[in-house]
């Protein structure tokens, strides 16, 4: 059975399951890759478009606090580092005074392109410092994240993610904020990685048969 329609929040755009993407023969990409992608999902101009949108959707509502941007390395770098010059731009032409600081943290959940079910959480300056903050948490996997920092008590914690992939699971976890649904695809580029390969993309792409066997552990 199809699972459940569960309505996009405000700050999104879908991606359909038949969407047949960007012929690769239109961008420019490494090399070294050409004969390991199926198609780019997402050009790399569409997604600093629509880091931006959200960077304006989360100015709207954090108000006048102050803001601690957790980054979830190593696929979040990316995304987290244009979210927040984003969000200073918008500080800077605006007459607010907000302080944005990042920290990082890195939870590994992958073998290959399998998510696992054990999760590890590594790194992060002292997580107490986050008491009283307002937290936006920008990566892929959350829920264990989430659990860890609840208990330090933060006056906010707000979720933005690039991607949000649409599977059969109804407990997914849904971002406060996200850029695109997409399909149940393992995608690649734009700093996701595929055992450490593919963080050089620009775009974000469908990795294809050639490019797992290739690169597999």
């Amino acid at each position: 059975p199809s699972p459940p329609h569960i309505p996009p929040p405000r700050h999104s755009r879908g991606i359909s399951d038949d969407w047949p993407g960007y012929s690769l023969d239109l961008f420019t990409y490494p090399q070294h890759y050409y004969e390991d992608l199926d198609y780019v999902l997402i050009p790399h101009g569409i997604i600093v478009d629509r880091t931006e949108c959200l960077a304006k959707g989360i100015m709207q509502d954090i108000g006048d606090n102050n803001i601690v941007v957790l980054c979830v390395l190593k696929g979040g770098y990316k995304f987290c580092a244009d979210l927040v010059e984003h969000i200073k731009t918008l500080i800077r032409n605006s007459e607010r005074s907000i302080s944005v600081k990042v920290d990082f943290v890195r939870l590994k959940s992958y073998h290959n392109d399998q998510s696992t079910q054990d999760m590890q959480i590594i790194g992060g300056d002292d997580l107490s410092k986050l008491t009283g903050k307002d937290i936006i948490g920008t990566g892929r996997t959350m829920k264990a994240l989430l659990n860890n920092i609840d208990k330090y008590k933060p006056k906010m914690i707000k979720v933005a993610s690039l991607l949000v992939k649409r599977t059969s699971q109804p407990d997914g976890y849904r971002p406060d904020y996200y850029g695109f649904e997409i399909p149940n695809l393992f995608v690649v580029g734009y700093a996701l990685d595929y055992n450490e390969h593919f963080r050089d993309l620009n775009h974000i792409c469908v990795i294809n048969d050639n490019g797992k066997g290739k690169y597999e552990v």
